[in-house]
């Protein structure tokens, strides 16, 4: 039996038209459990910067999932129409992962106690990767149906629609930590001032935004 497409799995069985694709949705696990590292040891004092970092997670995810309703689907169902009933079930996903996002917000805003942190961490934890697994196992096989320029057409307009808050942090967040072969392949299709851009003072600054849960007071 074969293993289903899965960014779970790694990079390596996966066409490499949506290797962008799936990053993304490496990075938004790799947060989740960053999340979960920091919550023992947020502390009010250290809320700030821990706020900052998890509001421009929440603002990249809540764009990814838009852009998804918006736009990605749509642009598939053009060409996969029998995809239409799935598209329609990972839209009310993502309601749920809204709520689970708005319970991590609520708790750093009332003083981050660690404990509550860590609950409403482990729940978006939970339904984060529940979802992504749920959306893959639909969208993967559609997406490796398409030819490389296909795919590609329907995701320049997905970046496009990105904010600038959004878009200054994509590139670098979506790179942090990822395989160097893959990185090279999605860094191909990205307009070279943009990647240049992207890989140096962006960079730096989206490290710095790290603090909050890398080193927490």
């Amino acid at each position: 039996m074969s293993t289903p497409m899965s960014s779970e799995h790694g990079l390596g069985s996966l066409p490499g038209h949506f290797h962008g694709f799936a990053l993304m949705h490496i990075a938004m696990r790799r947060d989740a459990r960053r999340l979960l590292a920091a919550a023992p040891l947020l502390t009010r004092a250290g809320l700030g910067p821990a706020g900052a970092w998890w509001q421009q997670l929440r603002d990249i995810i809540d764009w990814h999932h838009r852009s998804e309703d918006d736009v990605l689907w749509p642009g598939l169902l053009s060409r996969a129409p029998q995809f239409a009933a799935e598209a329609r079930l990972l839209g009310e996903d993502h309601a749920v992962l809204d709520r689970a996002m708005a319970a991590v917000s609520a708790v750093l805003r009332t003083g981050g106690d660690p404990a509550a942190v860590e609950q409403a961490a482990t729940r978006f934890d939970s339904v984060l990767r529940d979802h992504l697994k749920d959306e893959e196992a639909v969208s993967f096989p559609v997406f490796a149906r398409l030819s490389p320029e296909e795919y590609l057409a329907v995701e320049r307009k997905v970046i496009a629609s990105a904010p600038l808050k959004v878009m200054t942090a994509l590139q670098p967040w979506m790179f942090d930590g990822a395989d160097k072969r893959s990185v090279a392949q999605v860094a191909a299709t990205i307009p070279p001032p943009v990647r240049v851009i992207g890989n140096t003072v962006l960079r730096r600054r989206y490290e710095r935004t790290l603090t909050g849960v890398t080193r927490p007071s």
